[in-house]
């Protein structure tokens, strides 16, 4: 079993010898992304699921979570952070800019015309009904609360469909056995935004489920439900199912997934008016895999849904299965910050992509 110095000298080996540029290409769809490592967050861990968006035409990364001394495996303590990195140009360095609220990660963030949303999300003790704002002052970037959810929320998803926020699924408690089948919506143009709770998806509940804005419409599915076993622990099972939610016309399921796809690239990256793109994912095909410290990493393959032809095709590879990520649109590209790249590991590396149709 490595020690996390070694594992980390094998993956800064692995890094240097991969091409930080690589084209994924679809003649079917006639969509290529074109994609690029930008400079790697300065932190040796990297961070699992942060808040990140734009503000001011620069990319914010802050929060999120990471094991720093030493791997699950090998007893390491998983730890929540507060601070909060601005990159502003492709090609600068990144800086230190003021800290969230407190230490927090796995919530959903979504860049709007008045800044960065971040809802909900968890630290080490509880799960939270926090909502703010990020903004950016001068040049620090500054957080102002909003309305709280109407309950605690960690590893939920959400998208932002014209001016409304959509959030659905995730859990309530650290020590949950059981996911929620909740569907709240903030509208952004109102002068003081409230959450309303509205019908929720017809499908299981589920947490870490993909969620897109495409069409007109809010799309919700796949990611994980949650039971208890004999011991109490929670346990998972993998989903596939799909559903579209229209504003005045309700939900209506669409094509499946054709695999499972917990803690994907979210919000899901979408490309012209009626195709968003799942990357990576956990499929469940690896878990409990043995030993940790090989594990191959996650779903490689890209899957593109249409919604003109309600179908999904697969479209190429990731360059690193990165999970629990936020996938944040700056500059004519998608970028990944970071993120899980196995169970345990976080990367502090930093994809893009270009797609072009």
């Amino acid at each position: 079993m490595y020690s996390q110095s070694k594992f980390c000298i094998i993956l800064g080996l692995l890094a240097t010898m991969a091409c930080s540029c690589m084209t994924t290409t679809d003649t079917s769809l006639n969509l290529t992304l074109k994609w690029e490592k930008l400079p790697p967050i300065p932190d040796p861990s990297g961070f699992g699921s942060p808040f990140a968006g734009v503000l001011n035409d620069k990319l914010i990364v802050a929060g999120g979570a990471n094991f720093p001394d030493a791997p699950p495996w090998e007893g390491g303590k998983k730890l929540w952070h507060d601070s909060i990195f601005i990159l502003s140009e492709p090609t600068g360095k990144w800086k230190k800019s003021g800290t969230l609220p407190r230490p927090m990660g796995y919530g959903v963030s979504v860049t709007t015309p008045r800044g960065i949303v971040c809802i909900g999300g968890s630290d080490a003790v509880q799960h939270y009904r926090d909502v703010f704002l990020l903004e950016m002052i001068g040049d620090e970037v500054r957080s102002k609360p909003l309305a709280s959810l109407p309950r605690p929320l960690s590893y939920s998803s959400g998208a932002l469909l014209g001016n409304v926020i959509y959030v659905a699924g995730g859990t309530e408690e650290a020590t949950a056995t059981n996911t929620l089948n909740n569907f709240w919506a903030l509208d952004l143009s109102e002068v003081k935004p409230v959450w309303r709770e509205i019908e929720p998806c017809p499908g299981p509940s589920r947490m870490l489920g993909v969620a897109a804005a495409i069409d007109g419409a809010f799309y919700f599915g796949g990611g994980s439900s949650l039971t208890g076993d004999a011991a109490g622990k929670p346990v998972r099972k993998y989903l596939t199912d799909m559903y579209r939610y229209q504003p005045g016309a309700g939900w209506k399921r669409v094509a499946d997934l054709p695999r499972p796809a917990v803690g994907s690239a979210f919000p899901a990256p979408s490309i012209g008016k009626s195709t968003f793109l799942v990357l990576s994912g956990d499929d469940g095909t690896k878990l409990g895999f043995q030993p940790p410290s090989a594990h191959p990493g996650f779903a490689k393959d890209i899957l593109a849904y249409n919604s003109k032809t309600d179908s999904w095709k697969s479209i190429g590879e990731v360059p690193l299965t990165q999970v629990t990520v936020p996938a944040v649109h700056w500059r004519g590209r998608y970028v990944l910050p970071n993120g899980e790249i196995r169970p345990g590991v976080r990367t502090p590396d930093v994809w893009s992509f270009r797609a072009s149709e």
